[in-house]
């Protein structure tokens, strides 16, 4: 399949001209970093992201093509996707006249606690039977069938993480079909898993059922911090410039060319990223089974991610992450238990080698029996959006018993919320805040 870039071509022949800009950035070209030259703004002919008539609209079917689905850019990752599925979600509760309610596996991004407090959605939460970890919430089609035929109100959409963090891939082609069968939205954050379209056969999303998706294409394809992709279902009743509204409710007016450009170039990248992960796959089937035999447990399913929990053997998360760092290698994320690895083609075979002769150097020890705090259904007082809008002061977590979180206090990675913002904080909540080491939350004052 032959694809153009027409992004790049663009900003090429306008760098290639000499022109004197007396538009922004303020840069003017010159190379303090040195990509300066190729970084733009909307100049004639540069077209405009949330109004694409020119390059950007081309660019953007060369994307649909790819995925086998209409699909638009967003400069500022996933988050802005989140927003924006979320703000269609309740533009098909108005339009069937529906609560904008939103059943959610537990385990969101912050950003979906953001935006559902800024669009007034309510939230119905998702729980695993067994919730090991705050980063994971294993729902089922059987759990969701359940909660769609006794939630006292149905709600409009399901909005799931897979795969998520750790790893654990959902259901989603079961999930999709009891979604269908009651007449619900499906929305899945797929941001870890925009190289999913390109297995054999595809295990992305939108080719499962999902009615709207978000990839973070920067996280597993060789794309700039910020390119991500929203997919939108045409069985959804929204046209290309009420998704384009959508997307620029929520993004600046001054999306990164640069970022674009790196969007716009890996589409022809993706044209071969099916025998490029053919190639890819095996090698890293290879390494976790070195690890296995070595004896690390490995967690999750994810084909491009190496989840290790490694007090088996051993170590605490924290502990081994420092580990590898004295090797020079750097993990995506590690906390008390687990440590993560996300892996793409544009790792080579030497590096392979070199991650397996690092891990299994590293000696086997007793295995450390301390657990992460249980999990538990914290008590809810108020809306995420009446917590998150409240007046609130910051506490020591050792003082916030019985208080209301007004804010997630999570970092990111992982950006996945301990407590849900209007939750009552026990004694079960500042126990996981002090395990994964927060050391102060935001309360609200009224409540």
């Amino acid at each position: 399949m032959n694809m153009n870039t027409p992004i790049c071509d663009f900003v090429r022949a306008y760098n290639s001209r000499n022109t004197l800009r007396v538009h922004m950035p303020g840069h003017k070209g010159a190379a303090f970093l040195g990509m300066e030259s190729l970084d733009l703004t909307e100049i004639e002919g540069a077209d405009n992201l949330y109004a694409p008539e020119g390059i950007i609209r081309e660019s953007e079917q060369n994307a649909s093509q790819l995925f086998g689905c209409p699909t638009f850019y967003s400069t500022e990752g996933s988050s802005q996707c989140i927003r924006a599925m979320l703000y269609l979600a309740m533009l098909h509760a108005k339009r069937t006249g529906r609560k904008p309610l939103v059943a959610a596996g537990r385990n969101v991004h912050k950003t979906f606690l953001s935006a559902a407090a800024l669009l007034d959605v309510e939230i119905l939460w998702l729980y695993p039977q067994d919730m090991d970890s705050y980063l994971s919430c294993n729902v089922d089609a059987a759990q969701v069938r359940a909660m769609l035929q006794t939630a006292p109100e149905k709600p409009v959409a399901v909005y799931l993480t897979s795969p998520d963090y750790l790893g654990n891939v959902a259901d989603i082609a079961q999930i999709a079909a009891v979604c269908r069968e009651h007449d619900v939205l499906l929305l899945v954050d797929n941001a870890h898993g925009a190289y999913l379209r390109f297995l054999e056969p595809s295990q992305h999303p939108m080719d499962l059922g999902a009615t709207m998706c978000c990839d973070s294409a920067h996280k597993t394809l060789p794309v700039l911090t910020g390119g991500a992709y929203l997919h939108i279902s045409p069985s959804l009743s929204a046209t290309a410039a009420q998704v384009k509204a959508a997307l620029a409710l929520f993004g600046s007016t001054s999306p990164s060319y640069l970022t674009l450009q790196s969007l716009d170039a890996a589409n022809p990248y993706l044209c071969e990223h099916t025998k490029r992960l053919r190639d890819f796959l095996p090698l890293v089937q290879t390494l976790k089974e070195i690890l296995q035999a070595q004896g690390f447990c490995l967690y999750g399913a994810e084909l491009l991610k190496i989840t290790l929990c490694t007090k088996p053997y051993g170590y605490t998360g924290d502990a081994f992450a420092a580990l590898l760092r004295e090797k020079n290698i750097v993990c995506e994320f590690f906390d008390p238990d687990y440590v993560v690895l996300m892996l793409t083609p544009e790792i080579s075979v030497e590096d392979l080698q070199r991650l397996a002769a690092v891990f299994t150097a590293i000696p086997r020890r007793d295995p450390i029996l301390q657990t992460a705090p249980s999990f538990h259904r914290a008590q809810r007082v108020c809306s995420v959006r009446e917590a998150l809008l409240s007046v609130a002061k910051e506490v020591p977590v050792t003082e916030s018993v019985g208080r209301v979180l007004a804010d997630a206090t999570v970092g990111c990675p992982p950006a996945v919320p301990i407590l849900a913002c209007g939750e009552r904080i026990d004694d079960h909540a500042v126990a996981c805040f002090r395990y994964y080491g927060i050391t102060h939350c935001m309360v609200m004052t009224e409540k």
